[in-house]
Parts: structure tokens; C-alpha cells; sequence
């Protein structure tokens, strides 16, 4: 059989096709296991948006065995679908064949970021991003100025003129989300151990967060002291840093890995019965840790351990149920709705034990929102890399809540809280963490709304 000059050029350029590398590709039977029916179309936040194929997670699904087959090239035509995807999970939650994407996006972004060759620009706001989000210690240096640049009015000048949205639509997403920094915010005021109040019935670790212990530290406050009222002993490592999310949510490999087994080593001898985080995405990272550490011979066992001991707390206190007695949060009766955040609602199966604690609180009613599952648009820096989509979400997101006519949206996430709150203004409508709302109850403190 005579083969032909051409076909033999085709051959050698298929075969020299940059593409993954034999270091955990996405698994081809997890690829195998979509059918291709299109259920998830309709549930995928960015395929809503952008509205092609090929940014779906059947899309991107046919994207990844074409690569795996060596039929087309790991590039920038085929990673800037990928980088599309928000990772949010919800077409995990409506697939009927039961396809595991959340493996083989991540497996893919790690592939992405070992493989492919980003431009400059791109990489230099992700290197500003890793370096200094999963740097609480980083962060806090930062702080004052920050504070400085807020109470000057010079955040209030930029957005007014759009002046940072014309040299980089990137940093202006990543000023519009900058929370108000208080003096609060410089504070640290957690001890390493916290008693339990009255019969001791746990003994617990509190993981802080990165963003959640210096924009949000009422929230961790709040949660400390929910917790202790309930019976539980808290302990507080202080050499914990980051959980790892979001390098591990962007392919970051060796940070993650590292970031894990510093989480790890600052829990070890803490002798806890379970570990309690307060942030969505950290949460289900955290129980992703044995998964993390797969091929680490030192770490497996020991994550595997730690990721068993996880808990958001808000499954936690539903499943051990609350002893401290709850109060009215207003004289009046008060509509609340709570914003499910995707990594805890797809991530992590919790969805019906937040409701739950809140409707315990006396006088609280719960009125639910369209397109409850569809993500926010915040996604953990999603909205960062890519505004333009995550605008058009948040936006989206914020209207619904608004139009349940609730007085408060309950948000159990960080980096969601901050993408709402930016759609919220001149709004009526307040937003907390449950964990505050449960904390104001059981000290019997009233809101002002």
C-alpha cells in the first residue's frame, strides 16, 4: 500500500501537537461516561452567557478527548474554553449519567497550567493573584494602605470616572469587589483555645481563611462564639495560612500541594474532634485534600484523615442540633433568603441544613429564589479573570434575591458576599453571613436593617 507524502506530513503533525502530559490527564473513562444528552446546558452559568458549545461542559468534555487523542492542540483556541468554565458543579448535581466534570476540569487546569504558554499580561495579574490572596500575612501588610486609598476617596474617584476599567478591566473587577476596610479589619483578636460555655460536648478547629480573617473577621468571631455557645471548645492554630483553594481551583499544583500540608501540620496535634470552616470554597477543598495529596507517600494517609474531619459549620451544628436558645432578630417578623454558594451546594450536598438553622431562629420566614442554583458569578477569582461573564451573573444573582422581597440575604461564602454585595448598592437589602444572624440570636441582640 503506497502511502502518500501528504498523509504521512498530517500523521507527524497530529503527532507533534502540544497537548497533555502523562501526569494525570483527564481519566478517558470519566470522559467516556458523558453521553452527550445536554442536561447540563441549561444549568451552565457560562454557557447561559456566552451561549457556544463549546463553552459547556459538553463542550469542553469532547475538548478534552480530542486533546487526550492527540486530534487537536492544547492552545489558546481550545484553554480559553476551559478557562470559561466557573467550576461552580452544577452540571455535576443535574447530570442523569452521573459524570464527574469536577475531576476532569480540575485535572485539566492543572494540565493547562503545566502546558500551555500564557501571555504576559495574564500572567502577570495571576502571579499578583497567587501571591497575594493566599497570603493572609501579605494581605495584612496591605491593609493601611488600602485604608488609606478608601478614606482619601480615591476608590469612590476611579469608579466614578471608570479611569481603572480602561487601563485594565481586570484590576478595575478586582477594585470594584475591594470591601470596605475598617479598623476592625487590623485586628486580631482570637485566642489560641476557647472554652466552651457550660457542658464542654466537642472539641473543634476553626480554620480562618485568608480574604474571610481580614475583610470578614466579624464572621469568624461570630462563629467562634456560636460554636462555644453550643458547647464546643474551639482551638485556633495560629501557624494554619491558606486552604489551598484557589491555587488548586486554577491549576496552581505545587502551591496547593504545599498550602495543604502546612493546613495539615498546623492541625496535628490539636487532638480535634472535628474541623470547622466558615467559607464555602474552602470548604470543599479542604475535604478534597486526600485527592490533593494522592501521590504524596508522606501525606496521603494524613489527608485523607484530616479531609474526614472537615465540616462547614453549618452542617456541623445541624447535625450535632443547637443548645444555646435563639432570639428574635427584629421586633417584627423578618424575610430571609439565603443565597446558596455552588461549593456548598454542588461542592459540598449542604443546602438543607442551613435553612434549617435559620428557620429556627424565632420570627424568620424563608422565601427562595429563581435559578437558585445558578452561580453568582464570583466562583473564587473568576470574576477577577474573567468580568465581563461574571458581571452579567452577579447581576443576574443580585435581581433574583432582590425580588424575593426579603429584608437580608443570608450568603455562606465569602467571595460570593463580596460579588453581591458590588450589585447591591443603593439596594434595600442588607446582606450577612447565617453564622452572624445565629450569633445575633443566641446573645439576643436585635438588628438594624
Amino acid at each position: 500500500m503506497q502511502v502518500s507524502e501528504s498523509s504521512v506530513n498530517k500523521t507527524a503533525s497530529v503527532k507533534n501537537l502540544q497537548g497533555f502530559d502523562p501526569s494525570h490527564p483527564p481519566d478517558p473513562k470519566l470522559i467516556d461516561s458523558c453521553v452527550h444528552c445536554g442536561f447540563c446546558l441549561s444549568t451552565c452559568p457560562s454557557y447561559r452567557v456566552i451561549g457556544k458549545e463549546m463553552d459547556s461542559p459538553r463542550g469542553r468534555i469532547y475538548l478534552m478527548d480530542a486533546i487526550n487523542e492527540g486530534e487537536i492542540a492544547l492552545n489558546t483556541a481550545t484553554v480559553q474554553h476551559f478557562d470559561s468554565c466557573l467550576g461552580c458543579l452544577a452540571c455535576v448535581s443535574t447530570c442523569p449519567s452521573g459524570v464527574q466534570y469536577d475531576k476532569l476540569i480540575s485535572a485539566t487546569r492543572h494540565q493547562v497550567e503545566r502546558n500551555y504558554n500564557r501571555s504576559f499580561s495574564d500572567k502577570l495579574i495571576r502571579q499578583l493573584i497567587f501571591s497575594l490572596f493566599p497570603n493572609p500575612d501579605v494581605l495584612r501588610i496591605l491593609l493601611f494602605p488600602l485604608f488609606v486609598y478608601q478614606k482619601l476617596g480615591v476608590s469612590q474617584l476611579l469608579r466614578a470616572t471608570g479611569f481603572m476599567k480602561k487601563i485594565s478591566p481586570r484590576l478595575a473587577a478586582m477594585e470594584s469587589i475591594l470591601p470596605e476596610i475598617t479598623v476592625k479589619s487590623f485586628q486580631d483578636n482570637l485566642p489560641d483555645i476557647i472554652p466552651a460555655k457550660g457542658e464542654k460536648r466537642y472539641r473543634v478547629g476553626v480554620i480562618l481563611g485568608c480574604v474571610q480573617r481580614l475583610f470578614f473577621s466579624p464572621v469568624n468571631e461570630a462563629t467562634v462564639r456560636v460554636l462555644t455557645a453550643n458547647g464546643c471548645e474551639v482551638v485556633i492554630p495560629k501557624s494554619q495560612g491558606c486552604c489551598a483553594a484557589l491555587p488548586e481551583h486554577q491549576g496552581q499544583t505545587e502551591q496547593a500541594k504545599a498550602l495543604a500540608r502546612q493546613m495539615i501540620d498546623s492541625f496535628a496535634d490539636t487532638n480535634v474532634d472535628f474541623v470547622i470552616i466558615n467559607a464555602a470554597g474552602c470548604g470543599h477543598t479542604l475535604k478534597e485534600y486526600g485527592h490533593i495529596l494522592a501521590d504524596d507517600p508522606e501525606y496521603a494517609q494524613r489527608a485523607k484523615a484530616f479531609a474526614a474531619k472537615v465540616k462547614d459549620a453549618q452542617e456541623f451544628l445541624a447535625n450535632v442540633g443547637l443548645t444555646a436558645e435563639l432570639s428574635p432578630l427584629t421586633d417584627k417578623p423578618l424575610t430571609l433568603v439565603y443565597q446558596d454558594a455552588c461549593h456548598l451546594l454542588h461542592g459540598q450536598k449542604i443546602s438543607v441544613q442551613p435553612r434549617q438553622l435559620l428557620r429556627k431562629i424565632p420570627g424568620v420566614t424563608l422565601k427562595e429564589p429563581i435559578d437558585a442554583a445558578l452561580c453568582c458569578g464570583s466562583a473564587g477569582i473568576y470574576n477577577l479573570l474573567q468580568p465581563e461573564v461574571a458581571e452579567e451573573l452577579g447581576e443576574q444573582k443580585a435581581q433574583n434575591l432582590i425580588n424575593t422581597g426579603a429584608d437580608l440575604i443570608a450568603s455562606p461564602n465569602p467571595g460570593c458576599s463580596l460579588q453581591i454585595s458590588k450589585y447591591l448598592q443603593g439596594k434595600n437589602i442588607s446582606l450577612m453571613h447565617p453564622m452572624e444572624l445565629l450569633d445575633y440570636s443566641i446573645r439576643g441582640e436585635k438588628l438594624e436593617l
